[in-house]
């Protein structure tokens, strides 16, 4: 891969797998982590310090780039299952995401790829299918993280209308290897795996891998079309079959399965439980509400122009329980 690509959350879930991708290919990288983060860099990549909320701290992430084939792929932002709308998330989310198209327009990169979620999407009628949309707002969308993502997802676009070539991509709920950054996912995979998840909730969702959200990204850079927005999905499981899945991989024992109204009514007792062990809550009023929201998210377009082809979830649950119990031995999954 030629150029120069520009990777934000570089120590995150998403950002971090995109960057094994690229170093793959031998491409040239700059990735961006936060000031508190350590990262070890070579030939091919160099990690820079930056508050994405503060643009002069990334000023150093585009010096010299002048005159190159420069692509941005913006994947920092805080993700939050509780209904609240933080100004930490909103700061991050939205502000930090006009800082980067800022940048992107002064210092003339090729193009920016923004991955926004398909939580930005209006749910609409539960029996509808969710297909891309051109237009977002934070009033058509429930929860704090859907209404960043939405405003952000639009900040772009109008960008774009300016004239700035960017490509939006939706991702779904992201599992998969390699995370070390607190990804709710992996952590529900790994509390069932060790025992600590307390029961099993009715509902599900879109559950994809992160390995198939990063190659999608990497397409959408490279062959997406200007002003699109391109749907990163799978299909739906219920999470009684993730964790079905999980115990025939990884072992654990049956849950009892609580039906949603249950499961609304244990929330407090289930965050109390969770808090008392120092860990975070994974059924909150937002995540339950998620689970039982309408996720028929198509992803056809993307198939069509990027040659997304997700995987099934039995691999990734398989190589996500083995990147747990053996972070060092899964480096080399596909």
């Amino acid at each position: 891969m030629k150029g120069l690509y520009i990777v934000t959350g570089a120590n995150g879930h998403l950002g971090g797998t995109i960057i094994r991708m690229l170093r793959k290919e031998s491409a040239s990288i700059r990735g961006l982590i936060l000031p508190s983060e350590k990262a070890k860099g070579d030939a091919n990549i160099q990690y820079f310090k930056g508050d994405i909320r503060r643009i002069d701290s990334l000023r150093p992430l585009f010096e010299g780039i002048r005159g190159q084939d420069v692509t941005v792929l913006h994947t920092a932002g805080v993700i939050d299952i509780s209904e609240d709308l933080s100004p930490r998330m909103y700061d991050v989310n939205v502000n930090g995401t006009k800082n980067m198209i800022a940048l992107c327009k002064e210092y003339g990169v090729k193009r920016m790829l923004y991955v926004s979620s398909v939580h930005a999407i209006p749910e609409g009628d539960r029996l509808k299918v969710l297909r891309e949309v051109k237009r977002f707002s934070p009033d058509w969308v429930v929860g704090g993280y859907a209404k960043t993502k939405a405003e952000a997802t639009q900040a772009v676009l109008d960008a774009v209308g300016e004239g700035l070539d960017a490509v939006v991509v939706h991702p779904s709920g992201i599992l998969g290897p390699y995370d070390s950054s607190g990804n709710y996912l992996v952590q529900m995979v790994e509390d069932y795996i060790a025992g600590r998840l307390p029961a099993c909730v009715r509902g599900g969702y879109d559950f994809v891998d992160v390995r198939d959200v990063a190659y999608g990204c990497i397409m959408a850079a490279e062959k997406g079309k200007s002003g699109e927005c391109y749907i990163l999905s799978n299909r739906h499981y219920e999470v009684k079959e993730l964790l079905r899945i999980a115990r025939a991989v990884g072992g654990g024992r049956r849950l009892p399965v609580l039906p949603m109204w249950m499961a609304k009514g244990a929330a407090p007792l289930l965050g109390w439980i969770s808090r008392c062990r120092q860990e975070r809550p994974l059924y909150t009023k937002y995540s339950l509400y998620t689970l039982s929201s309408n996720d028929r998210f198509c992803h056809d377009k993307a198939t069509m122009d990027l040659a997304y082809q997700p995987r099934d979830l039995y691999q990734t649950i398989r190589d996500t329980i083995a990147w747990i119990r053996n972070p060092k031995a899964a480096m080399a999954f596909a």
